[in-house]
């Protein structure tokens, strides 16, 4: 028989994984939709418009699709934190476990 404790937790850490797979999907699907849409499926239309003497679609090939990845990434970072502080898993609740001092002797 499995105690409800165990299964709890068990529950918690597979909702958790389920949220952080949703977060990846839209996320990597923004990323696709820029840097592949923007750069190659929709250059034709962009190219239309400038961004610093560039042709949008241009620029997103080269620069705008860089600038939306690292974009991402700290709206992922904001995501995960905010998801951790949801389900109990912040670094900032609770000591935290460093390992082993070195005291400075030797063995």
């Amino acid at each position: 028989m499995t105690s409800g404790r165990g299964n709890s937790g068990n529950d918690r850490a597979r909702r958790y994984w389920r949220h952080n797979l949703g977060y990846l999907a839209v996320l990597l699907t923004v990323w696709f939709a820029v840097s592949f849409g923007a750069g190659i499926l929709f250059v034709d239309q962009l190219d239309r418009l400038r961004v610093f003497g560039f042709r949008l679609g241009f620029w997103f090939a080269q620069q705008g699709s860089i600038y939306v990845f690292v974009v991402l990434i700290f709206v992922y970072v904001w995501l995960m934190n905010r998801l951790d502080k949801r389900f109990g898993f912040d670094e900032d609740d609770g000591p935290t476990d460093s390992g082993p001092t070195d005291s400075g002797s030797a063995p």
